[in-house]
């Protein structure tokens, strides 16, 4: 609809919320196993509490895989590393319950076939040089600005967990300008909020929020810790869990979304590689110009090595027929899940770096997701 004016809201969580703390231990845990052991099978889940962290799931590797040690480290770089937090690296109590891959589903992976089956999507938007939603964007950049003040000592009061929370004026489907932002910072005990609340403007919204994009009135509406404190936080005040944290991984809302978790999943499980090979689609198909917005969906069936569909969505933004772009993809792109892990070189240690801010829009050299070399081809074979 031309000329629509809509406000969007997106957020993000810091690498210290319960949910993502799992998310980081299930990637450790996957990137130890596969820098010694490539073709290892790992689909492992974390669950955090009070003083307590269970790890479960499904590993078949030729490798030895030392899960306290990794689940202590993992949690020590994130930054609880005091009793008094609530969850502390040296003392909480690490349980595991892990066996091997189901040799039903073996059976089919062991010969080029998708682990299971489901429906996978990838993303791209011409909004914002990461090709991303900026409502998203933003709301990573200001959990990733929070982490920065917190471990340089710059705002030593704050605690590992805490979210952020964007909201963009949109018209004609292009971001104008930030009409609110919220935060949630844990702090230590005894702090004025008034002062939280002018550190995190001066600190961390403003660096990261550009002047031009600032409505008139963003900092009245700055909200921070809504309910007037946040000492108690993390896996003491909220139980977390691998893979709740899917919209916050991907597009922020923006795009539709498989259902599928990333994190803990070796690549030959296409709910983590065939979404990675989706968002790599879309954001050529709209850096080449095919067009503006653009969502590329797939399917697989278990056991089976060719997608159960393949389907392009132009969003009224295609340059040219979406059946055409969905022919330049089938004919130019293996879409088997062994042909993806080789495209995309995803038999690497390179997982724990996703499981934070997000897997798309970021220029990570190990994000092989992200480039662009796929423009020139589809240009050519586009006749563009």
């Amino acid at each position: 609809m031309a000329n629509r004016v809509f406000q969007f809201t997106s957020e993000s969580v810091t690498e210290g919320h319960p949910d993502k703390i799992c998310d980081q231990v299930s990637d450790a845990i996957l990137d130890r196993i596969i820098a010694d052991d490539p073709v290892a099978r790992v689909a492992v889940e974390t669950m955090v509490t009070t003083g307590t962290c269970l790890v479960a799931g499904e590993v078949t590797t030729q490798t030895y895989c030392p899960v306290e040690h990794v689940v202590r480290e993992t949690v020590r770089e994130i930054g609880y590393t005091r009793a008094k937090y609530g969850f502390d690296c040296d003392t909480i109590g690490v349980l595991t319950a892990i066996h091997e891959q189901s040799p039903d589903i073996a059976q089919g992976v062991d010969t080029g076939g998708a682990g299971d089956q489901g429906m996978m999507i990838g993303y791209a938007s011409n909004e914002t040089p990461e090709y991303m939603p900026m409502p998203i964007m933003l709301a990573h950049k200001l959990c990733q600005r929070l982490a920065v003040v917190r471990k340089t000592g710059e705002l030593a009061y704050l605690r590992p967990d805490g979210k952020s929370q964007v909201t963009v004026r949109y018209e004609d489907n292009q971001p104008v300008e930030v009409t609110k932002v919220l935060l949630a910072v844990q702090h230590r005990p005894r702090m004025s909020q008034t002062q939280i609340r002018a550190d995190m403007i001066e600190t961390v919204v403003l660096p990261v929020i550009p002047d031009q994009l600032r409505a008139g009135d963003l900092v009245d509406n700055v909200l921070v810790n809504g309910t007037g404190s946040f000492c108690v936080g993390g896996p003491q005040a909220d139980t977390g869990l691998t893979g709740r944290k899917i919209i916050v991984d991907t597009y922020g809302g923006w795009a539709r979304h498989g259902g599928g978790c990333f994190s803990g999943k070796d690549p030959t499980k296409v709910d983590r590689s065939a979404s990675y090979m989706m968002r790599y689609l879309a954001k050529n198909i709209v850096a080449a110009g095919l067009a503006e917005r653009c969502e590329v969906h797939i399917a697989y069936a278990i056991g089976d090595a060719e997608p159960f569909s393949l389907s392009v969505f132009g969003l009224g933004t295609e340059k040219l027929p979406e059946a055409e772009i969905e022919r330049l993809i089938a004919e130019n792109f293996d879409l088997t899940p062994g042909g993806i892990i080789q495209y995309l070189d995803l038999l690497r240690p390179i997982y724990k770096k996703t499981a934070a801010y997000g897997h798309f829009g970021r220029e990570e050299p190990e994000f092989t997701w992200e480039g662009l070399d796929a423009v020139d081809l589809l240009r050519e074979k586009a006749g563009i």
